[in-house]
């Protein structure tokens, strides 16, 4: 997964190749309506359950929508599905985004945040806790080379010099953290914590968020010509998911066992495990303003912190104004 663990980097235009290995799955074809185009961000699991949801439900056919949903993966470039026109709508992380509006003059919009919290986090065993960034001094750390600038931006942030922690390199793999040979990794809370509890151990973690690294997830990401020639299109989807992700987290254990041979079929993950992660992400998920809600302080916040790593935008790279709409 990325700052998602930056599982995904947009790699400027779609000269790169874009991923033909995404899926797509088109199970309503409304007559007259309004064809679409999702991008996912990764493979099926239940990070997407909002929209697995809505689509089985017919939310978006009820919007006038005829949606074809791809699915991602670990080749698969969001934004650059949507530079080159392959869908009008991507999920992604806002550092990847907001680097390529900054840096690369890319014409991207973001109109709404899944995550509110992103996920990533530092994950240890109960056996040997670390629940806040202090507990890190002169112990291991696993990161992913791509999110180690992250990392060291909240270390500094609660006023801990990296030279404190040994940061090595992490391949995504808790082995290492249940053989003891690292003290705590850089993962996703809502899904590597269960992951270790099937090796018969118990997981702690915190994150990072909540720690000054205040970053959205699965920002939702359109292009500015697609902002302009389908707005309400846009509008429709929003509303058509937001539904999806309510119904959805009103009871997270419901919808991930009626998918087991449609959506989850063949990802070799437990349905057990997609309920974990289902239940694990809907605090993080869920807004008093509505779902995909982005409020001004929150907008600042993850600008702030982007900045922290380099990352330099703006208020003009996001707009709420299709919140406002649905």
């Amino acid at each position: 997964m990325t700052l998602r663990l930056n599982r995904r980097h947009f790699l400027g235009a779609a000269a790169a190749g874009l991923a033909a290995s995404a899926v797509s799955f088109r199970p309503f074809a409304a007559q007259a309506a309004s064809p679409f185009v999702m991008q996912a961000s990764w493979i099926n699991d239940a990070e997407f359950s909002g929209y697995f949801l809505a689509i089985d439900k017919g939310y978006y056919a009820d919007e006038g929508l005829d949606l074809e949903y791809h699915s991602g993966g670990p080749d698969v470039i969001p934004e650059s599905t949507i530079i080159a026109n392959r869908a009008d709508l991507t999920l992604t992380t806002p550092d990847t985004t907001i680097k390529a509006i900054a840096e690369q003059g890319a014409p991207f919009k973001i109109i709404g945040a899944q995550y509110q919290k992103n996920p990533i986090g530092i994950v240890s065993l109960k056996s040997n806790p670390i629940t806040k960034p202090a507990d890190l001094v002169g112990k291991t750390l696993a990161v992913p080379p791509v999110n180690v600038i992250s990392v060291e931006a909240m270390l500094k942030m609660n006023g801990i010099d990296k030279a404190d922690v040994n940061i090595v390199p992490y391949a995504y793999d808790p082995t290492p953290l249940l053989r003891g040979e690292i003290d705590a990794s850089l993962d996703f809370t809502t899904n590597v914590p269960y992951t270790i509890s099937q090796q018969g151990k118990e997981a702690t973690s915190f994150l990072l968020y909540d720690f000054g690294f205040t970053i959205f997830n699965d920002t939702v990401v359109v292009t500015e010509d697609v902002l302009k020639a389908k707005r309400n299109e846009l509008v429709a989807w929003l509303r058509a998911s937001r539904k999806g992700w309510n119904e959805n987290l009103a009871d997270p254990a419901i919808w991930p066992p009626k998918w087991k041979d449609t959506w989850f079929k063949g990802t070799g993950r437990t349905i057990d495990n997609e309920v974990y992660f289902n239940t694990a992400q809907k605090p993080l998920i869920e807004s008093p303003n509505g779902i995909f809600s982005m409020s001004e302080q929150d907008i600042d916040a993850c600008l702030s912190a982007l900045g922290q790593i380099g990352i330099k935008g703006n208020r003009d790279m996001f707009d709420t104004t299709l919140l406002e709409e649905i």
